[in-house]
């Protein structure tokens, strides 16, 4: 009778069968070439099953942030830790955890984030290359994401001076040059908001 393999050699075999996975989509906004996760289970699907390795993911931790896009668009972030199991045909396993991070309009923040912590936890595992250049021969800023932080921290201070001194977030809203919904630069919001004490306390409450 044939001894089952550990997961470590079954792990191996499938690392023989599956070799590289090209970039073969791409990102229409940002102009970009990625592996994305069907690709990624496309490959290592399977060799999974012709050598007996079965994956579970394993939720560790979940964050929920609202942010808002370089255009003042509501969104929100997904960020995810997720604690793989690779069972091998022996009945062991070896474990991994990976990260996953998202952005959406809707409802798909968490799927999205699952996604990429997966399709990092399999290529990385895995080791599959592809022919295009390294990642860290380029560098990217968050300078957007950032600035609509700190935009948003402004609204906050905003509205918690409104709330400390009785006065009408609407009527406000409503002296502001502009849309404080949508307005990215905190310091005209910090600007804005130190102003508002040289105006009458009537003129900033509500009316009766």
């Amino acid at each position: 009778m044939t001894e089952n393999p550990s997961v470590v050699i079954a792990l191996a075999r499938v690392m023989e069968d599956v070799r590289a996975v090209r970039k073969g989509d791409r990102n229409s906004q940002q102009n970009y070439a990625f592996r994305g996760i069907d690709a990624v289970m496309n490959a290592a699907g399977p060799a999974f099953r012709k050598h007996g390795v079965v994956v579970v993911p394993m939720l560790e931790e979940v964050n929920y942030r609202d942010v808002q896009t370089s255009t003042g668009k509501a969104s929100r972030e997904c960020t995810v830790k997720v604690r793989y199991r690779f069972h091998g045909p022996a009945g062991d396993y070896i474990e991994c955890v990976t990260p996953g991070e998202s952005m959406d309009f809707g409802d798909k923040g968490a799927p999205k984030a699952m996604s990429v912590a997966y399709r990092i936890a399999l290529l990385q595992a895995l080791c599959l290359p592809t022919d295009d250049p390294e990642p860290d021969a380029a560098t990217y800023e968050r300078a957007p994401e950032r600035q609509a932080s700190m935009a948003d921290q402004a609204r906050a201070q905003l509205r918690a001076t409104c709330a400390e001194n009785g006065w009408d977030r609407d009527r406000v809203a409503a002296l502001y040059d502009g849309n404080l919904k949508t307005e990215a630069d905190a310091q005209a919001i910090a600007a804005f908001t130190k102003s508002l004490f040289a105006r009458s306390d009537l003129e900033l409450q509500a009316a009766p």
